[in-house]
């Protein structure tokens, strides 16, 4: 019996599962932190702003995997909430919970089957495909119903509030056309560029024993 080589083995992946959960719990803080730095944007309503979140996130996805990904985000969204709180009624939180992970998740399963630049980029594309495609629907059939109930306003008014803002919206279906699917769309990109500009400067620093 190879005792000693066994008590190694599992001092090892006890100090690996510690090391990410350490990781987990520093980039969802540093997630929590980016939520409070809002962009707002001409083309959509003032409670379209774009904060940058996701990058810890997707960093998390590309450095440890998916699943250790959807734990920030569910940590973040979690954290937010405690802070913050929500008006509508967790709804809000989990429609953004699917959002984010649609964005990060699939770049992270392609980049770890292919951990080159190409299968990062091919990744950080088809999660802001996912991620477009997500906000519309979930804007379209959830969140916005729920905000307009939630500040007690018809779906006319926050049409409205988007008209204020872009002509072309005149429409919920326009809504998501010429607001979310922009918004979500120059997220995604703007996440993936910053996440490709510092993930081989940083990723020395997660593997670090």
């Amino acid at each position: 019996m190879n005792t000693g080589s066994n008590v190694a083995t599992a001092g090892g992946n006890s100090k690996v599962g510690v090391r990410i959960i350490v990781q987990i719990g520093m980039l969802s803080a540093i997630a929590v932190v980016l939520m409070l730095f809002e962009v707002p944007l001409p083309f959509a309503p003032s409670f379209y702003e774009i904060d940058f979140s996701e990058v810890p996130v997707l960093v998390g996805c590309f450095v440890m995997g998916p699943l250790a990904g959807a734990a920030i985000e569910l940590i973040k969204i979690l954290l937010n909430f405690v802070i913050n709180g929500t008006m509508t009624a967790g709804v809000g939180e989990i429609a953004n919970f699917i959002i984010g992970c649609a964005l990060c998740v699939p770049a992270g399963i392609i980049y770890k089957k292919n951990r080159t630049r190409k299968g990062a980029l091919i990744g950080m594309a088809s999660g802001t495909v996912l991620m477009v495609a997500a906000g519309c629907v979930m804007n379209a059939f959830v969140l916005l119903p729920v905000y307009a109930k939630a500040f007690g306003m018809p779906m006319e008014a926050l049409v409205g509030m988007g008209s204020a803002v872009n002509s072309h919206i005149t429409s919920l279906s326009t809504f998501v056309i010429f607001a979310v699917a922009p918004f979500n769309l120059l997220k995604g990109v703007l996440v993936s560029l910053i996440v490709l500009l510092i993930y081989k400067k940083i990723s020395p620093v997660f593997k670090m024993r």
